[in-house]
């Protein structure tokens, strides 16, 4: 990435972004060992793991393509750092809420060990209950209760933690599904332009695609 930025082909520009995109999708098929006590943790502790290495992969990248002089000068170059830099901020953000929900759901089960809070010892079986809102199997629930006592849980208790961890390792597929596809929408814009002049106009459509989508977002939330 040493390249005179005002003369860098669009081929490349596309292509930072399409690593990056790939480099997003693939924290979502990450694996990462499980002790059985930790059975409940498992859904999240591959991204938890891969998660960290993607951003400082993609910030190493980020690096490299506005070390040297110029800056990206050209409008496919400045639609590209865009792009990248929402993406790496969007995935660094999700990535410390992941963060967030696992150092919870460890409190709650009081890691280091600590004996089971009583307060989650609540009814478990094949009808749907008060406590929770599922309606399990023999098979399930026998699974459970094995799982929930290898993990020195109870099985109410159990299925609560494993709940959270499901629920924060969604979040975190939709975040990287959809920043993963934004950067190869903006991928193709790029590389589909027939000039470099990828900003067509001032209005918010001739944004990257993450960029349209944050905004949306904030606004959302005022």
């Amino acid at each position: 990435m040493t390249a005179n930025r005002t003369s860098m082909a669009r081929t490349e520009l596309a292509g930072l972004l399409t690593g990056a995109a790939q480099s997003v999708s693939g924290i979502l098929t990450a694996e990462y060992p499980t002790a059985a006590s930790r059975s409940y943790l498992h859904p999240v502790l591959g991204a938890l793991a891969a998660g960290p290495l993607v951003v400082r992969e993609l910030n190493n990248r980020l690096e490299g393509f506005v070390a040297d002089e110029p800056l990206p000068a050209t409008p496919a170059g400045l639609f590209t750092l865009a792009s990248y830099a929402s993406a790496l901020g969007w995935l660094t953000e999700s990535l410390a809420e992941l963060t967030t929900s696992v150092d919870r759901i460890c409190t709650r089960v009081g890691i280091p060990a600590q004996p089971p809070d009583p307060a989650f010892a609540g009814p478990l079986s094949g009808e749907r209950d008060s406590e929770f809102d599922f309606a399990f199997s023999a098979l399930e629930l026998a699974a459970i209760r094995t799982a929930a006592e290898t993990a020195g849980l109870t099985p109410g208790h159990y299925v609560e933690v494993l709940s959270e961890s499901l629920l924060a390792a969604s979040r975190l597929t939709d975040a990287c599904m959809e920043i993963s596809s934004g950067l190869l929408e903006d991928a193709a814009y790029v590389l589909g332009e027939a000039t470099d002049h990828v900003w067509i106009d001032d209005g918010p459509d001739s944004l990257p695609t993450l960029v349209r989508t944050l905004l949306a977002r904030m606004g959302a939330t005022e």
